[in-house]
């Protein structure tokens, strides 16, 4: 097969906006511009995104559109007719549409990425004016595609389930996690860290009531919450202030890397109270960290932890506190833990999500091939 010409729909970025995609989309261009020298790959990108999303590698050319994503109705009517319209001129063979959505028509093959399937199993968590758009995009976006890469096996089956799809339609591709991780210089101190958007499905509302319980045995230590302001940030804030943790407890904002990696190697063990996830990235920089690490008892959570991690029942908050107590007290479990983590984290990487997501466009083109012969 000759060089293919690429494109890649990052219309959806928001700049520390968007929570984990962001970071999902810069590990994936990185790792296919390292893996990837032959293809052409052109990088659909919006006002606000800004000019180091597009890797320096010759094969990849940024195509700045004249849309801001912040507007979601313009964001998703360009991608619905600009979008088209620019791959028709640049004879692209594949558009790869890593955030959920695509455009409905495409003249090319399609290759989408679903993170997780929440507005089918938690559509409580969805405000009401979001919930049918939602609901009408990814759809369309799931039926029209090619080739759909979910990021889990849990995300999958929801998919098969949901969507009635054919099973080979459905493909996983596992996230990675940066390789600076397995190499953070480790200075602990007495901070647990929850890395998170404060979401209501993230289970931070149980955290917050167990680490009230834990420190009144433990009033040296701090917890912060580091990541985007969600839905549930002001409930959150509320709630701190009622369980009188003003100053125990500190909710960052999303942050830039350098400070996220210090976050990690002052933390002292690493809490992820989710109740609802289609992956878990922080539970995989922990254990590449070799940070001692809780994790709720769900799926994909339970698979990607292995036995790297101690699990605690979602929204319990008794073993919420329970893990918490153990995580700094019990010195055994804490040195297995951070031995065990760097070796199950070592199952993940970006260049082999990079790897299976060339491999299915690939095949996406062949089968679209296929059908015009």
């Amino acid at each position: 097969m000759r060089p293919l010409r690429i494109g890649v729909n990052a219309l959806y970025l928001i700049p520390g906006g968007v929570g984990g995609t962001e970071i999902y989309l810069r590990e994936l261009l990185r790792a296919l511009a390292e893996v990837d020298a032959r293809n052409e790959y052109f990088i659909f990108t919006n006002r606000e995104t800004g000019p180091d999303l597009v890797p320096r590698q010759r094969n990849f050319q940024g195509m700045p559109q004249l849309v801001r994503a912040r507007f979601r109705p313009a964001r998703i009517v360009w991608e619905q007719t600009a979008l088209p319209l620019a791959a028709v001129r640049l004879g692209l063979d594949a558009l790869l549409n890593p955030g959920f959505t695509a455009p409905v028509y495409c003249p090319c093959a399609a290759v989408t990425v679903f993170h997780d399937m929440q507005h089918k199993r938690h559509p409580e968590h969805f405000r009401w004016f979001d919930l049918p758009f939602w609901r009408l995009l990814l759809f369309a976006s799931a039926h029209g595609a090619t080739l759909l890469l979910a990021n889990s096996e849990t995300t999958r089956a929801d998919m098969l389930r949901y969507y009635r799809l054919p099973a080979a339609k459905v493909r996983v591709a596992r996230l990675g996690v940066d390789p600076v991780f397995f190499g953070l210089r480790r200075a602990p101190e007495k901070l647990l860290l929850t890395v998170s958007t404060l979401h209501p499905h993230k289970g931070l509302d149980a955290l917050l009531r167990a680490f009230a319980q834990f420190r009144r045995g433990q009033p040296d230590f701090q917890l912060v919450i580091a990541g985007l302001p969600g839905f549930h940030a002001e409930a959150l804030e509320k709630l701190r202030a009622d369980l009188g943790l003003g100053g125990a407890v500190e909710f960052t904002g999303w942050i830039p890397r350098a400070q996220l990696y210090d976050l990690y190697a002052r933390a002292w063990a690493l809490l992820y109270p989710s109740t609802f996830e289609g992956f878990g990235m922080p539970v995989v920089e922990a254990l590449a960290a070799g940070i001692p690490t809780g994790c709720s008892n769900i799926e994909p959570l339970r698979s990607i932890a292995g036995d790297a991690a101690l699990l605690f029942e979602a929204g319990d908050v008794d073993s919420i506190c329970g893990a918490m107590l153990r995580l700094v007290g019990d010195d055994r479990l804490r040195a297995r833990l951070a031995a065990a983590g760097p070796a199950q984290a070592a199952a993940f990487s970006w260049a082999s999500t990079a790897q299976a997501t060339l491999d299915a466009i690939g095949d996406a083109v062949r089968a679209e091939r296929g059908k015009a012969d």
